[in-house]
């Protein structure tokens, strides 16, 4: 085979490859979303309730993760704090069910589904409501998931044209094109999703910062690949953000309906974190957490410290870069 036709081949190998595990993890993860554990508060006693939950894992076919508690508004801190999915309280006549759709709109609307079903066929009464509802803009509780797979996906892309168009610039300066382009993005990201379109509304600065954050992560995590693999870069960075990192991030489906090892994993990658955080910002304000922070700053972190330590090695760097031809450039 001619040596002009191997990097064609190579190329449509890997393409043909990643088209399967792109639509491969996707259907895993979304296609049919199968409860495992779902942590549940529960209250109260009753042979009822004792018998509802028992046919309510079978009908699931999964484990409710029980946790009890000693009356009903500590279990709806703990569904603030996002530690339960739902909140079961076991009467003398009957079943209630709370579901928080804001904190997964899929095990919310599996629940409510399953729920009166089961207490229809046991001739017992259930009664469904959602103590967390999501906007009617948003009913699917997808605008999260769309924010923060934009963000990962401009914010590698952007790095991707620097490389291509400011293969010059300087490591300091490749840094603050970054930066500068994450924080421009996050905020045309913020403002369509917001005043544009009023799919969802946000606490403004802090998502445009979530975005602008997730944007600069990703921006560092293909100039580090890029660093060592040179034009490969973009396939690891497709692989762990984008193959890997959307479908795990809890965005589309909730993590208690992802496959166990997805439903792990996804909480420390930074499309996740990103989901997370915004999640946390927009319907739970009031009980954020710290970790998605610290999973973004951790891979922008690592990201940013390994194109500095080996910043030689870039594309970008005067050692690599071409020499001129003697005379070039004289009048």
């Amino acid at each position: 085979m001619s040596s002009r036709f191997v990097p064609a081949v190579v190329i449509s190998l890997i393409i043909a490859a990643l088209a399967g595990l792109f639509v491969g993890a996707y259907c895993w993860a979304m296609a049919d979303p199968v409860p495992h554990r779902i942590p549940v508060a529960v209250t109260g006693e009753s042979a009822k309730g004792e018998r509802f939950v028992g046919a309510l894992e079978a009908a699931l076919r999964t484990s409710l993760v029980l946790h009890p508690y000693a009356d009903y508004d500590k279990a709806l801190a703990a569904v603030d704090a996002q530690r339960e999915f739902a909140i079961l309280q076991r009467h003398p006549a009957g079943v209630e069910v709370d579901v928080a759709s804001a904190a997964g709109a899929s095990v919310a609307r599996v629940l409510s589904q399953s729920a009166p079903a089961v207490g229809r066929a046991l001739g017992i009464p259930v009664q469904v409501r959602d103590v967390k509802p999501l906007p009617a803009t948003d009913p699917q509780g997808l605008a999260l998931f769309y924010i923060a797979l934009g963000s990962t996906i401009l914010g590698f892309v952007g790095a991707i044209q620097l490389g291509v168009h400011a293969l010059a610039l300087r490591p300091a300066e490749r840094i603050a094109a970054t930066a500068g382009y994450s924080v421009l993005g996050g905020l045309s990201i913020c403002a369509m999703t917001d005043w544009v379109l009023g799919v969802a509304r946000l606490p403004f600065a802090q998502s445009w910062g979530i975005c602008a954050l997730t944007m600069f992560t990703a921006g560092m995590i293909f100039t580090a690949f890029h660093t060592f693999l040179g034009r490969w870069a973009l396939l690891p960075t497709w692989l762990l953000l984008v193959i890997l990192g959307n479908p795990s991030s809890g965005g589309a489906v909730a993590w208690p309906l992802l496959p166990p090892l997805l439903g792990f994993l996804g909480r420390y990658l930074p499309p996740g974190a990103s989901v997370s955080a915004q999640r946390n910002a927009i319907y739970f304000p009031h009980d954020q957490h710290v970790e998605p922070y610290v999973v973004l700053a951790a891979w922008c972190l690592a990201g940013t410290s390994v194109f500095l330590a080996w910043r030689a090695r870039h594309p970008g760097s005067p050692a690599n870069a071409p020499a001129t031809a003697p005379g070039a450039g004289s009048a």
